[in-house]
Order: structure tokens, then C-alpha cells, then sequence
């Protein structure tokens, strides 16, 4: 088995907050801001890892985050 390199995650902007939800582990936190919401994001990642073994999860040691931002399509406006 080859060990992932990157933890994937999702960010969207919800009602009120942004939302950032990994998609091979269990992690999933928000913030007002989208800096606050990576911030916590990297911090949630770090403290769900901490005294793990990464491999368990299909991951490298020290794993970097990558990221995918959901947008809605901007409207045209005249």
C-alpha cells in the first residue's frame, strides 16, 4: 500500500461561516474567516494525527493539507 502524501480537504463558505471538511478522516471545523478557518483546520488536523500512527490512515508522517475551495459562479451582472 502507497501512503498519501496530502490530507484532502474541502472548504466552502457556509450561511455564516466557512466550513472545512477533510474527506479521508474525521475532521471538520469552521471559522468567520477563511485565514480562521485554516488556521483551525491545520490545528484540527495536527490534534486528530497527534500520537497516531499516520500509515493507520494511509498517510505519510507529518502529511502536508491540500485544499479544494468550493465557489458558486459569480452572476453576470450588465
Amino acid at each position: 500500500m502507497r501512503l498519501q502524501q496530502n490530507v484532502k480537504a474541502v472548504v466552502r463558505k457556509g450561511e455564516h461561516y466557512y466550513v472545512a471538511e477533510c474527506v479521508e478522516i474525521a475532521v471538520v471545523t469552521q471559522g468567520k474567516t477563511l485565514d480562521e478557518t485554516l488556521a483551525n483546520l491545520q490545528e484540527a488536523v495536527t490534534l486528530h494525527l497527534e500520537g497516531e500512527d499516520t500509515a493507520d490512515f494511509g498517510l505519510v508522517p507529518h502529511p502536508t493539507i491540500l485544499l479544494t475551495m468550493e465557489l458558486e459562479p459569480a452572476s453576470a451582472q450588465a
